[in-house]
């Protein structure tokens, strides 16, 4: 598995965990992370161009 297909599946991973927790208690799903954790695989996806 190269890196790219790393962050891919770890884009895929986090959107399914934080569809699970959204689902059991919306009010612990901080829009301020997922950003966060978004822009950061993001960073590491440009970085491996």
């Amino acid at each position: 598995m190269n890196q790219r297909t790393t962050i891919e599946s770890l884009k895929q991973q986090m959107q399914l965990f934080l569809n699970q927790l959204d689902a059991l208690d919306p009010s612990q799903t901080s829009v301020d992370d997922v950003d966060a954790l978004l822009l950061l695989l993001e960073q590491m996806e440009e970085k491996l161009r």
